[in-house]
Parts: structure tokens; C-alpha cells; sequence
């Protein structure tokens, strides 16, 4: 009988369940010129992903101008959405947290997607099922606040303290020590393993590792 490390299993989204990084950041940059800004470029581009939109945009230019953020979001979904339905979840992902859930364990996702974004991967991965609660972050405050992981704690009855946050951004292990819960990183979403592994937390390449790394790799 399989033991559980954590009470609940939190997951990031993009980047870290869905492939979405590279198409995100280029959707990111996109918009900005679009608007007649600098191009970040994908580097800096890749390193807001997971904050709300807000915080997201005046990382990366805080001359921004909101009353412009309609135009922006416009131009950012007319390139995004294009390639999201190209993508789907990482290879063997949806394997493991289908074996999770099947052994009893729970799952939970905190995203800095909006509501409408979430549910939009939900129906076109047929993963929704999976995860007992989620968070979203025009329904919270963003990363790294710790509201999101309060709401989920509030709301599913487990401490914080018995979670655990997986996560491909600083943004999502930010989130977990603000929060005072677990971290794992991902090594094949956004930030590099370089900027990942300075945090002594568990960082893994792959999803048999990072099954290990939760204590559920007899599943696999």
C-alpha cells in the first residue's frame, strides 16, 4: 500500500503539466511589439511565465501604459491560441497523475492562468478530472503570494504544511516558502536547471524522476 509523502499534490500548469513555455513566451513578445514596445526577447520573455498578467508585463516594461492592456491581450491570445491547441501534456504526465488519483492521492492545481484559460486546456487535454481543486489567478492573488496555496488549503482541508508545490519557475517556488510548504522543480519548463537548483530543493528532469521525488515512483 502506497504511503503518501504529502497530503496534497499542487501542480503548476504551464511549463510544468503543459508544454506551453516556448509558444507563451513567443506570444509574450509578440504582443509587445505588436503594441510598438521593444521585443523582450525569449529569455526574459520565459521568465514571467507564471505570474498574473499584471505583474507579468511591468517586469518587463514598466513604462507600460494599461490603458493599452486591451490591445495587448488581444494580440497576445491571436498568437497564443493559434499554437496552444498544437500542444499537449508532457510525455508520461497524465500517466502518473492518473495512477495518483487512482491510488487515492490528491491533486490540486495553482496557476497563473486565468479561470477562462484553465478551463480552456481542461476541455481540449480532458485532464480536469484529475485534480480535485484549482486556483487561478484572476481568482487570487498572483505568484508569489501565498493566497493561492491558503485558498486550496481552505478549501480541500489540508494543511499547507502537508502539501507539496511542483513548479518549472522561481514564481512557483516562491509561492511554496511563502506559503510555508514543499517544493519540487521541474527542469523542462521555463527556467533553467542552473537557476532552479540554487533553491535546495528536489529538481528533476524528467516525470520518473520527479515521481521519485514525491515518493509515488511504485506507481510507475
Amino acid at each position: 500500500m502506497l504511503v503518501p509523502k504529502f497530503d496534497l499534490f499542487v501542480f503548476d500548469w504551464d511549463g510544468t503539466v503543459m508544454d506551453t513555455t516556448e509558444p507563451i513566451a513567443a506570444g509574450i513578445c509578440h504582443a509587445f511589439v505588436a503594441l510598438g514596445y521593444k521585443d523582450p526577447g525569449m529569455q526574459i520573455a520565459r521568465s514571467v511565465i507564471g505570474l498574473d498578467w499584471r505583474s507579468a508585463i511591468l517586469t518587463i516594461e514598466p513604462e507600460f501604459r494599461f490603458d493599452h492592456y486591451d490591445q495587448f491581450e488581444q494580440a497576445y491570445r491571436e498568437y497564443y491560441l493559434v499554437k496552444e491547441k498544437e500542444i499537449g501534456i508532457f510525455p508520461g504526465l497524465e500517466d502518473l497523475m492518473r495512477k495518483m488519483k487512482a491510488a487515492g492521492l490528491r491533486l490540486a492545481v495553482a496557476t497563473g492562468k486565468s479561470r477562462r484559460g484553465l478551463d480552456r486546456v481542461f476541455a481540449q487535454t480532458g485532464v480536469g478530472d484529475i485534480f480535485e481543486a484549482t486556483v487561478t489567478a484572476d481568482e487570487s492573488a498572483g505568484k508569489p503570494n501565498p493566497l493561492m496555496l491558503q485558498m486550496l488549503a481552505e478549501e480541500t482541508g489540508v494543511d499547507i504544511h502537508q502539501m507539496v508545490m511542483i513548479g518549472d519557475t522561481e514564481h512557483d517556488l516562491w509561492l511554496a516558502k511563502n506559503a510555508g510548504c514543499a517544493a519540487v522543480a521541474v527542469s523542462y519548463g521555463a527556467f533553467p536547471k542552473s537557476e532552479l537548483v540554487k533553491w535546495k530543493v528536489p529538481v528533476v528532469d524528467d516525470v520518473p524522476q520527479l515521481a521519485s521525488a514525491l515518493g509515488v515512483d511504485e506507481l510507475l
